[in-house]
Formats: C-alpha cells, sequence, structure tokens
C-alpha cells in the first residue's frame, strides 16, 4: 500500500477480469464509487488499483465489483469476541473492526458473541483484526477452528465460574450492609460497617465495571459498564464523603446520609443479573452442543495390512476405511465397502425408521450405526461432512442479523450517552427546584437513572430469539442460513414448487406389470436385459424385479430413443416403446393394449417387454409423488399461500400430479431460465416468493427468490443457493418453517417491546417524576434489581419457543 497526500492506493485481487473490455467495465463500475479518485485495472496482475481517501471505502469498491459479475476473493470468517458485557460493547468492537483497513463487512452479535467479518487478505488478517479490538478493551479469539469450540468453552466455564464466585461473595457482603443501612441506621459505628462490607463489593468485586468504563472512556466511547461505574462510584464517593465531612452539610442545616447499601446492593444485582443471563444465554445455543456431540471424538481405522488402529477424528483422511461396530456413531462422510446394517438417520432426515445401508450406499458423519457391523471408505472428512456443514450454516445463521435488528443496535450505538446526559439533566432539575435536599435527591436520582437504564434487553431481544429459533429449526431437520429468511419466511404468500424430486420422489418407479402369462421365465429374461440396459428406467424395473434370478443372454443391443433386445435360447426378446414393436411386427394382445390406454391416460410411461412373436407383458412406471406432498400442499394452501408448481415435463403429466395433489396453478414444459423469470413476475405483483427446489435447474430461481427453499436430498448447488434447506426433503417441513418463523418474529417484538416499555417507564420514574404528585422516590436497589430482572426476562422470553410446536 503506497501513501501520497493523505491518499491511500491500495489494490483489490480480481478474478474473471481477463480483457481490456472486462477490465473498462470494472474501471466504469469503480468510478461511480463515492470516495475512489483514481482506479486503473491491471490485467496481468489480476488486480485494480485505487486511490482513496478513507478506509471505508473499500470496501464499497468490492462490493461494486461483485455487483459487476466479477469475482473477488476475499476471507470470511467467524471469531468469537470475548469482554463483552452488554448491547453497546458488540457496537464498538463492530465499529472498530469495520474501519480496519481491508475489511468490507463486519457484523458482531451480542447474543452468539461472535464477529463474522470478511476482508481482502492482502490487506489484513486475523491477527490485525485481533489488535484493533484488542485497542477497544475486548479481545478476539483466534485460535485455530477445530479447537476453537472446546477453547471457548473452556473460557466460559471459567468466566462462569468466576462470575459465580464474585456474586456470592458480593450478595454475602452485601446483606449486613442492607440491614444496617435499613434497619438499623443508628447504631454505633454503622456507617463505619457498612464502609468496611461495600468496600470490597465496590472495588473489588465490581472493579472489572471501572477498568471496562475507563477503556471505554479513553476511545470517547460509552457501554452498561459506564453507567454501573458512574452510578456505584458516585454513590459510594457521596457516601465516603459524608461519613468523613458530615459537618459540611449539619453546618447547612442537613442530614449527612451515607447510600453504601445502594452501591453494594447494585453491583449484587448486576452480577447476579449476568450470571443468570449467561445460565439462559447458554441454554438458547443447545441445538449446536447437541448437533456436535453426535460426532464422535476416535474412530476404527482398518490398515491395509488389515489391522484396527483406534485413530483421533482429526487425523482421518479421505479414502481411509472405516469400522463401526454395533450401536456407534458414524464419524465422517463415506461409502459402504462391506458388511450391512440399518442406520438411524433421523438426525439428518427426521424420519425416526432406520435405513438399510448395504455395499456403496452413502452414510453421513453423526448418523447412529443400529445392530450390524460394516467397514466404509471416507470420502468427506473435517469440514466437509454433512455434519460439519449443518453446524457451520447453524452457527453462521445464529450469527446473523434480522433487519429489525440493525434498527435496534442503532439506537443502543446512542443509547448509554443519551442515558448519560438524561442523569445529568435529572440532577440539574433537582439542583434548581429541589430545594434543602435538592443536591442530595437529584445526586440519589440521576445514579438511579444511571442504573435502571440498561441497553442489554434491547441488545438481547432479537439475537435470542434469532438463535433459539434456528437451533429449533435444526432440531426439526429445517435448516436456516441467515436471519433475514427466518423473519422474511412469515410474510410468503405465494410458493413456487419444482415437480420431480420437490413434489415426487425425484427418480423413476415401476407402478405395475401386466402379463400376458405369469411365466417366471419370461420375468428372468426381462430382468436380464434390463440389468445390461443403461436406460435410467432400466434401474427401475431391475429394483421392481429384485429377487428374481437372471439368465445368460447374447448378441445384447442397446436400440438408442426405443430400448434393447438380446437373445435367449435362439429367441430374440425386447424392451422398450411401442414404436420399436410396431418396427418389429410384433402383436399386441387386446388386454395388453386396454392396460397401456389406462396407464397413458394417467401419464405413467409405458415400456413394453416381447418376444418375436408377440409382447409378453406391459410395464408403468412413473415418478412417484411423495407420500406427504399432498397433505403439506393442503396445509399451505390453509393457511393463504397460492402454490405454483413448475416442470419440464409435458402438459399431460403436470396435469396429472396437479389434480393428484390439488394445486391449481401449475406450468409444462418449463425451462431451467424461465422458472426465474416466472418467480419475477410474481414478485412485480406485489407477492412475497418462496422458491422450493433441488436441482441444478432450479438454482437461478432459488436466487431470484424472496426465501430459497432447498431439499436435503438434491443437488449441492441449489443448497449452497438457498436460504434453507429441508434436510429430510419433506414437503411438510415448509408449513413448519412458516410457523417457525411467525412464532420467532412474534417473539421478537415481545422482546422489543418489553425492553422498550421497560426503560420508558423506568427512567421517568428513576428521574423522580412522580415526587412532585405523591412523593415517590424510587430506591438505587430497586432500580438494580429492576435492570438485572430486564434482561433475563428477554432471554426467558426467546427460550419460550423451544417448547412451542
Amino acid at each position: 500500500m503506497a501513501t501520497n497526500n493523505n491518499k491511500e492506493t491500495v489494490y483489490i485481487p480480481l478474478e474473471d477480469v481477463e480483457s481490456e473490455h472486462c477490465a473498462l467495465i470494472v474501471e466504469k463500475g469503480l468510478a461511480k464509487v463515492d470516495g475512489i479518485e483514481s482506479q486503473k485495472v491491471e490485467i496481468n496482475n489480476r488486480r485494480a488499483a485505487i486511490t482513496v481517501t478513507n478506509t471505508e471505502t473499500i470496501g464499497k469498491a468490492v462490493k461494486a465489483v461483485k455487483d459487476l459479475g466479477y469475482g473477488v476473493p476475499t476471507v470470511k470468517n467467524s471469531f468469537p469476541v470475548l469482554g463483552m458485557t452488554c448491547a453497546s460493547c458488540a457496537g464498538s468492537a463492530e465499529s472498530i473492526v469495520t474501519y480496519e483497513p481491508g475489511v468490507i463487512d463486519a457484523s458482531v452479535n451480542y447474543a452468539t458473541g461472535n464477529l463474522t467479518v470478511e476482508y481482502l487478505p492482502n490487506m489484513t488478517d486475523a491477527t490485525k483484526l485481533q489488535k484493533a479490538v484488542q485497542s477497544v478493551g475486548y479481545d478476539l479469539l483466534i485460535v485455530d477452528e477445530a479447537k476453537q469450540q472446546e477453547s471457548l468453552e473452556t473460557i466460559h466455564a471459567e468466566k462462569f465460574k468466576k462470575l459465580q464466585n464474585k456474586t456470592i461473595w458480593a450478595v454475602i457482603l452485601s446483606l449486613p450492609v442492607v440491614a444496617i443501612g435499613m434497619f438499623f441506621m443508628d447504631m454505633p459505628y454503622g456507617n463505619e460497617i457498612m464502609w468496611a462490607f461495600s468496600t470490597p463489593v465496590v472495588l473489588w468485586l465490581g472493579k472489572d465495571f471501572f477498568i471496562n468504563a475507563w477503556k471505554q472512556a479513553k476511545h470517547r466511547s460509552a457501554n452498561m459498564d459506564t453507567l454501573v461505574a458512574l452510578s456505584t462510584g458516585i454513590a459510594y464517593l457521596f457516601s465516603v464523603f459524608n461519613m468523613f465531612f458530615m459537618d459540611f452539610w449539619q453546618q447547612r442545616g442537613l442530614h449527612a446520609h451515607v447510600y453504601f447499601e445502594a452501591a453494594a446492593v447494585i453491583i449484587a444485582f448486576i452480577l447476579l443479573g449476568k450470571l443468570l443471563e449467561e445460565k439462559a444465554k447458554g441454554n438458547t445455543s443447545t441445538a449446536i452442543k447437541k448437533l456436535m456431540g453426535l460426532q464422535p471424538k476416535t474412530v476404527m481405522v482398518i490398515a491395509p495390512d488389515g489391522t484396527e488402529k483406534q485413530t483421533a477424528i482429526e487425523d482421518v483422511h479421505v479414502d481411509d476405511i472405516i469400522l463401526v461396530k454395533p450401536g456407534e456413531k458414524i464419524a465422517v462422510d463415506g461409502m459402504v465397502t462391506s458388511g450391512n446394517s440399518y442406520v438411524d438417520e433421523s438426525m439428518l432426515s427426521g424420519e425416526p425408521v432406520p435405513v438399510l445401508k448395504q455395499e456403496n450406499e452413502k452414510v453421513f458423519a453423526g448418523t447412529i450405526n443400529q445392530k450390524g457391523s460394516f467397514q466404509f471408505k471416507a470420502v468427506k472428512v473435517g469440514k466437509e461432512t454433512m455434519l460439519a456443514q449443518i453446524i457451520k450454516m447453524v452457527q453462521d445463521a445464529q450469527g446473523s442479523k434480522a433487519p429489525v435488528q440493525k434498527l435496534v443496535d442503532k439506537i443502543a450505538g446512542i443509547f448509554v450517552p443519551v442515558v448519560i446526559g438524561i442523569a445529568i439533566l435529572t440532577f440539574i432539575l433537582w439542583f434548581i427546584l429541589g430545594g434543602d435536599n435538592g443536591i442530595v435527591q437529584g445526586l440519589l436520582a440521576a445514579v438511579t437513572v444511571l442504573v435502571i437504564a440498561c441497553p442489554c434487553a434491547l441488545g438481547l431481544a432479537t439475537p435470542t430469539a434469532i438463535m433459539v429459533g434456528v437451533g429449533k429449526g435444526a432440531e426439526n431437520g429445517i435448516l436456516i442460513k441467515d436471519a433475514e429468511s427466518l423473519e422474511l419466511a412469515k410474510k410468503v404468500n405465494a410458493i413456487v414448487l419444482d415437480k420431480t424430486g420437490t413434489i415426487t420422489q425425484g427418480r423413476p418407479e415401476v407402478t405395475s406389470i401386466q402379463w400376458l402369462n405369469n411365466d417366471d421365465a419370461t420375468k428372468t429374461i426381462l430382468l436380464s436385459i434390463e440389468k445390461q440396459s443403461e436406460h435410467p428406467l432400466a434401474e427401475a424395473v431391475v429394483k421392481h424385479l429384485a429377487g428374481v434370478a437372471t439368465t445368460t443372454l447374447s448378441n445384447f443391443d442397446s436400440i438408442t430413443g426405443k430400448g434393447a433386445k438380446a437373445t435367449h435360447d435362439n429367441e430374440t426378446y425386447f424392451v422398450g416403446n411401442k414404436k420399436l414393436l410396431a418396427e418389429n411386427n410384433i402383436a399386441i394382445s387386446e388386454s395388453l393394449q386396454n392396460q397401456s390406454d389406462e396407464w397413458g391416460k394417467q401419464s405413467k410411461t409405458v415400456i413394453w417387454f416381447a418376444n418375436s412373436q408377440q409382447a409378453l407383458s406391459v410395464i408403468a412406471i412413473s415418478d412417484k409423488i411423495k407420500e406427504t406432498s399432498v397433505q403439506a400442499i393442503k396445509e399451505m394452501q390453509e393457511m393463504g399461500i397460492e402454490l405454483y408448481m413448475l416442470t419440464g415435463d409435458n402438459e399431460a403429466t403436470a396435469k396429472a400430479i396437479a389434480e393428484q395433489t390439488g394445486i391449481l396453478h401449475y406450468k409444462a414444459e418449463v425451462l431451467p431460465q424461465h422458472k426465474a423469470d416466472f418467480v419475477k413476475e410474481l414478485q412485480q405483483q406485489g407477492k412475497v416468493v418462496a422458491m422450493v427446489g433441488d436441482g441444478i435447474n432450479d438454482s437461478t430461481a432459488l436466487a431470484t427468490a424472496d426465501v430459497s427453499i432447498a431439499m436435503g436430498k438434491g443437488s449441492d448447488i441449489a443448497m449452497d443457493v438457498a436460504k434453507m434447506t429441508i434436510i429430510s426433503s419433506d414437503l411438510t417441513k415448509i408449513p413448519q418453517a412458516i410457523r417457525l418463523s411467525k412464532q420467532t418474529v412474534a417473539t421478537i417484538k415481545q422482546n422489543l417491546f418489553w425492553a422498550f416499555i421497560y426503560n420508558l417507564i423506568g427512567i421517568p420514574l428513576a428521574a423522580g417524576i412522580l415526587y412532585p404528585i405523591n412523593g415517590f422516590l424510587l430506591n438505587p436497589m430497586i432500580a438494580g434489581a429492576a435492570m438485572a430482572l430486564s434482561s433475563i426476562s428477554v432471554v426467558t422470553n426467546s427460550l419460550r419457543l423451544k417448547w412451542k410446536k
């Protein structure tokens, strides 16, 4: 990076910019970005050189390049932030990282304690980001990702234990102070005893509030620690002054009150509130802990010489052969090489019935082997396994911010300075209007304002509900990628469904066979021909005739577009369409023809099996509708959602599926690119559209939709694009996801309502608004209890989501 006259020339690495024409497009795009004074794309170096006046412009420039359709190799990471105590802390940490050179986007979630950051690796790295965060009094945990969770749990466990000890001591030491301050005010040396007990509470157990407040002050910032430090510090110092200089007040005809009990009890209540909040926040992330608990720590690897070796999960490599014994968890994704067993895949699919796994079938990490024993070859290990991907997706979603949270963050960011301003104004008004006790009561009211006004409830309102909602979704087989889609799903009023693999099974199956003569010998020949055929429909016949013996054939010939033929005992046999039979002058009996016509009306695919003289059987094949699709479609229609089915299949098949499922709107023979156009049409009509698909051909439409939902048994590309994934590919999960969205958004609104109402009522009461009316002045101790209660109530309300159906 070169610096010239306070302007910086920075380099943005580029992908796909391989011609002067591409370079010109990028240069024109960058020229429109405010804050860029000059720009030049260097094709040979694959980078754009831009002269900027501030670091914020770099992020805008990268976004502009991406919007033009060119790639910028950025790094996206998530790091735990340590030392945060409230929502304002999250704002401070986020702000300092956002302005770090090379950072494209940064977001700190107070509930999860995570920083999600995207940056240019040629300009910054994890260590620089850590130093930036440390400069405002917090820290980043930047250990290896595999050890991150373990390190974090250790840190949290130590923090919780330390907080627990502090809270217990604060309560024990505060009790005698409260007893003397409220019931034995006139006892000899009462003030001195209260001072002795409250000093360790304020200056030892509460020292972190003062340290953190000072760190914030150095950076001209303020957070909850600032409010606590100011309120308890003022109360404590005022009491010490009154204890040693009683004459100062007595000479003015006033009584010298001490407020040691207020300072001590405020610290004790706030520590107790933090302890309960930490415990409750721990409960909101149980979904992640459950998912992580599904992966075993060690596995039994079979060496090339056949010996068995106990191996740590992180040391397993692709192509290793792993032995799975009865009752064990499968450690990585793989393919069965020998043996067979039933495997409980309920954590993936939500289906309670175990699935039979035989040779060449896939197994997944986290699933549980039942009674059998088998060996499998590792195909995906570490971060590549489906379980690891699910955990990452849930973590990212829990850490993402819902649109409503951005507004709340802005409010939380200015909240503390506003409260300090209100506290100062309260003191001034009391000083002017309060008469003889104006100074004392003004100071007390200002302290109470500082104590009761806590931004924590506000900061926790949205993220705790999102964490529980995303976790509940994961437990029910609904993976949600970000908070925005969870918030938006409740507004969906139009759903576009792909047919194949979404409404239907996605694989052809034999539904019926009609035989001319039910002869086992002909079944054997049919199976033997189809076993040699590569046609997808042949696979369906082979599956249907499983258990039938095979025989030897000669002269096998695959006839493109028509079928196949082969010879057995000097007789030629044909399997294929009617055209193949017509070309070979093969007779068809009336009963077989009638059956074929009937199946044709039902839009089933018909294939024929014949010898050289006559048709021996007719076979109906179709892509079966999933058992749950009809129920799911009915549920969604009852929710007032319009359903549209799009398919590349012919009109007759589309019509038959629509009639069987109760879908009113459908389009047949739709090309992949037209699916996205149809989604746009619905959006232009003012509809909030969800697209549900499973294939690569659905990916454009998924990206276009407001809410995109992929079927978990579909393509990886569809799942990458979609914001939600239904692991089991069961359509009934979609109405469940919409209901979950409604419940989560309702919880967020409840939380925000109570957080705002608490402050709207609490702050004026603390300032003494009722004093002129009925003489009521809120005690700072009660204010401390109310503040602690506000945060706990918000987290507890979010946890209620767990028990909703």
